[in-house]
């Protein structure tokens, strides 16, 4: 699965999150940013393209998605997707949500995205990439 987060500015609140198995397998929410940063605002918020949810519905949506496998490895381009995907499991003072095995893959890339900055969008890039690569260089063997 393909992690992209997007988030208002550096070390600041979740905004959204996108985790792509493949183009009609998704996880795909947003949380309120009742103050994004200048850029946030101008680049991100306009883009999300999806109704904000509480964080509670997120973390709950997001253990349902996660538990659909009984093991999932998560790809992602920034290290900070993984950090984000980790907080939100978390839900208090030694408690989170019930997970699969996850494994984490950090695989610095720059994808083209045809929504920039829209969680899903970057996703589903960071996908057609890594798939686009594979393929090349199979075929090169």
């Amino acid at each position: 699965a393909y992690l992209d987060c997007e988030f208002n500015g550096f070390e600041g609140e979740l905004i959204s999150m996108a985790i792509v198995v493949d183009k009609t397998t998704y996880f795909y929410e947003a949380l309120n940013c009742l103050d994004p940063v200048p850029w946030v605002k101008e680049n991100v918020i306009p883009v999300i393209l999806k109704h904000p949810i509480s964080k509670l519905s997120f973390t709950a949506k997001l253990e349902e998605f996660l538990n659909q496998y009984e093991e999932l490895e998560i790809v992602a381009d920034w290290p900070d997707d993984i950090k984000y995907l980790c907080k939100a499991m978390i839900t208090g003072p030694g408690t989170m949500i019930k997970t699969p095995v996850l494994s984490f893959h950090l695989n610095r890339i720059d994808a083209s995205s045809l929504i920039p900055h829209n969680a899903l969008a970057d996703a589903l890039g960071i996908i057609c990439f890594i798939k686009k690569k594979k393929k090349k260089n199979f075929s090169d063997i």
